[in-house]
């Protein structure tokens, strides 16, 4: 019995030996794409950043953070950010661009859309740079308690400044006064901060003058709201701007001042009511409006309802070339924004239209506005946004030139963005009024 339990074993054993000697495929787990995870439905595909250069990425999307934006632009940034999809090339699984990404959206006020790709992220403590995203966003939004777990969860990186800030922040709200007092000292031995410095300070002692509020970033705003300091007071950087003041999704609008007939038109233009702006402009003739202004309220319309017509377009030509220098300029770049948008053109008025020289000229190197050509004509939406938003952040909250405006519109119509085409052309002929 004992010898053919035995040889059962052995048999079982020299099957089990033989599995073991065959060769085992081993599946690699890819990398996470940072850049699958949406906010929202934002009208764009999965393949929003097929083609797209990952260097472009890692340029842009850091500026978006730093930089203020047109209303246009913002919108742009907001929907592109906020779009899940996978990243371009390598991009997708770079945690340091997905943070970057998050500050972008925050600091142009897409708060809910930044919280809301935050709680689809895993693995949050093992990444500093998207911890520090998501504690700042909870930071913003009050929610001290979150930025705090994110700080004692994390795995790495936790020596870094921002930490050992907030971690001495996190350990007095707990009611631990000396380690947090530790926590302190170390943080300002490593690099000292007088405004940080004076705020914790003060909350440390628990009295005295800890000085004017500051709203540099969202420890500071916790910093200045727990001492009960007048954070209305205080002025913010553009980006604490924009994250303060949180915006639902949605098309760019702007603000119109003046209250005449033409003015009232296009301001309703400016809040997205084209068909309160066509009334308006349906009870408006030549004989009571100046001949400009109405050519301009319907370059407007065309522009806004996404239908730029041709005779529209003839009679910006006509004006671009009569009338004093200035008004000259006005009626050019219009006719050059119309045109980019693709209202068609008579041989005549190409002609004449060729002629212009009033306009605006682009600040962008030839080598990018060509790259943003190359975009466009390539239906590369992702890059196309980027480069576009790249000439819009160095030209600041005003938003471009004509003269890139132009390209702008021309590329992002071309790359099948024709929302946002329509948005740059209506700012940029609301700046001719």
């Amino acid at each position: 019995m004992g010898r053919r339990l035995l040889s059962v074993a052995l048999g079982a054993l020299a099957v089990s030996t033989a599995a073991l000697a065959q060769p085992v495929e081993v599946a690699t787990l890819s990398a996470p794409d940072f850049f699958s995870n949406g906010a929202r439905d934002t009208g764009l595909g999965p393949d929003l950043w097929r083609g797209a250069s990952a260097q472009t990425a890692r340029t842009v999307i850091p500026m978006l953070g730093a930089k203020p934006l047109s209303p246009a632009a913002q919108a742009l940034a907001r929907r592109v950010l906020a779009t899940g999809a996978s990243g371009p090339e390598t991009a997708g699984q770079d945690p340091e661009l997905a943070g970057a990404r998050i500050n972008a959206l925050i600091a142009q006020g897409a708060v809910k859309d930044a919280a809301a790709i935050l709680s689809r992220t895993a693995n949050l403590d093992r990444s500093p740079t998207l911890a520090q995203a998501g504690a700042e966003a909870a930071l913003l939004a009050g929610d001290d308690e979150r930025a705090c777990d994110l700080a004692e969860g994390l795995t790495a990186g936790r020596e870094e400044i921002y930490w050992l800030r907030l971690r001495a922040y996190c350990q007095l709200r707990a009611g631990q006064a000396g380690p947090a007092q530790l926590t302190f000292d170390l943080a300002q031995g490593v690099a000292r901060d007088a405004v940080y410095g004076r705020l914790m300070g003060a909350k440390l002692a628990g009295g005295g003058d800890p000085g004017a509020p500051s709203l540099r970033n969202g420890l500071d705003y916790a910093l200045s709201r727990g001492l009960g300091l007048d954070v209305a007071s205080a002025k913010p950087s553009p980006a604490m701007a924009a994250a303060l003041q949180p915006t639902d999704p949605g098309p760019a609008v702007w603000t119109v001042e003046g209250s005449d007939q033409v003015h009232t038109a296009m301001a309703a233009v400016a809040v997205g009511d084209l068909a309160g702006a066509q009334t308006q402009r349906a009870s408006l003739t030549a004989d009571t409006v100046a001949v400009n202004d109405l050519a301009l309220l319907d370059a407007l319309i065309g522009a806004a309802s996404g239908k730029p017509d041709g005779p529209t377009l003839d009679r910006l030509v006509e004006r671009g070339g009569a009338g004093e220098a200035k008004t000259r300029g006005k009626m050019q770049n219009a006719a050059i924004l119309l045109a980019a948008l693709g209202a068609p053109m008579t041989p005549q008025a190409r002609g004449e239209f060729a002629k212009f020289t009033a306009a605006e000229p682009g600040k962008a190197t030839v080598a990018r506005g060509l790259a943003l050509d190359l975009a466009g004509a390539e239906r590369v939406p992702g890059e196309t946004a980027l480069l576009a938003l790249w000439m819009s952040a160095d030209a600041g909250a005003a938003g471009p030139p004509v003269g890139d405006r132009a390209r702008i519109i021309r590329a992002l119509k071309a790359a099948g963005l024709e929302d946002d085409a329509r948005a740059f052309a209506v700012e940029g002929l609301l700046a001719q009024r």
